[in-house]
């Protein structure tokens, strides 16, 4: 099972007085240079002590840079943590993500290790939610659709025969995976007058209702949806969990959207579908990362395309920071980690 947020992975059972503990860097250098010109680090300077330097290879690292280090304060593009890199860093005893998930940098030889690990994803949940929240609105009431014909025509079009049907008043809206994000979606969604579905095989009947939503199987989740949207963690058995078999369950004039892993959805299946014109979609994720130059996703008019900016950006990632800090504060002070990441949770996240 997944550590939920705010367990307590670490057992100081009260604080200690506080000190600085040896903190270093280890991210990308664009992250670096984004975090330091919103200012998002200036605060981790008054908790702890930190190198003025930044890590991006731990190989390439001199031995005097790791042999102390205590805490890494770590981002997107942080080096692997192999047992060789954690060899040379003897005194390391927690490492903070200042973002999402850590699967990209945090090993199995961590944890063996007792290095604790804390992550501001719940943090980066919330521009998520906000983005996808957004796009039900937008797409149950057509708006690209209608500032689209606006545009070509150029005159006030005739609203009530020509947007019949359109609009967010008993809509129903699956949500694909009860992850932080999609928790946060349908407790956006709550006062609302839509109908919320969910498909997550780790909730209960009960559990949906307390959340807000109707526990249903994925097939009946897409066949009844006039939204679905997706947050599901990318693992093996979630590849191409969107099919041809399942896209073609999707009503005429359906919206699919993809704020999770773009490895979830077939987008050569998706693609066929979309130039048909018989459904929506809005990716902020696809497979590849980038599509071709050639791709009709980039100038279909039922598609809204955009590159991994649902999470996190710009003064956005003050808050992830933010969120960081105080996890290095209250390490410093003895207390536990309130957003620990345990090895279990990393079978089970993004």
């Amino acid at each position: 099972m997944p550590v939920p947020e705010g367990t307590l992975l670490n057992s100081s059972p009260r604080p200690t007085a506080p000190r600085r503990p040896h903190t270093v860097l280890a991210m990308g250098h664009e992250i670096h240079r984004s975090l330091t010109e919103e200012g998002a680090l200036d605060r981790l300077h008054s908790v702890a002590a930190v190198d003025t330097a930044h890590l991006t290879d731990f190989a390439a690292a001199a031995d005097a840079e790791l042999a102390d280090v205590e805490v890494l304060f770590t981002h997107w593009g942080a080096p692997l943590l192999s047992e060789d890199a954690l060899r040379r860093m003897p005194r390391l005893r927690a490492v903070v993500h200042a973002a999402g998930s850590v699967k990209h940098h945090v090993t199995a030889a961590v944890w063996k290790r007792g290095i604790t690990v804390s992550s501001a994803a719940g943090a980066n949940a919330l521009p998520v939610a906000e983005f996808t929240l957004a796009a039900i609105l937008f797409a149950n009431k057509r708006v690209l659709d209608i500032a689209r014909e606006y545009a070509q025509a150029r005159e006030q079009p005739a609203l009530l025969p020509y947007f019949t049907g359109y609009g967010n008043y008993h809509r129903t809206v699956g949500i694909v995976g009860a992850s932080r994000i999609g928790r946060r979606v349908i407790e956006l969604l709550r006062p609302l007058d839509l109908t919320v579905l969910l498909h997550d095989p780790y909730v209960d009947r009960e559990g949906a209702r307390a959340l807000g939503a109707e526990l249903v199987d994925l097939d009946e989740l897409v066949r009844r949806s006039h939204v679905v949207s997706i947050h599901a963690p990318q693992l093996p058995g979630t590849r191409h969990m969107f099919d041809t078999h399942r896209l073609a369950l999707l009503q005429d004039g359906a919206t699919l959207i993809n704020t999770a892993r773009g490895s979830l959805v077939d987008t050569d299946a998706l693609t066929e579908r979309l130039l048909s014109g018989r459904i929506h979609a809005v990716l902020d994720v696809t497979e590849p990362d980038t599509p071709p130059a050639s791709s009709p996703l980039y100038t279909l008019p039922n598609v809204l395309l955009t590159p991994h900016i649902a999470g996190s950006l710009g003064n956005e990632l003050g808050r992830m920071a933010h969120w960081a800090v105080d996890e290095v504060q209250r390490y410093a002070q003895g207390l536990p980690f309130l957003h620990g990441v345990g090895p279990d949770e990393l079978t089970r996240s993004a």
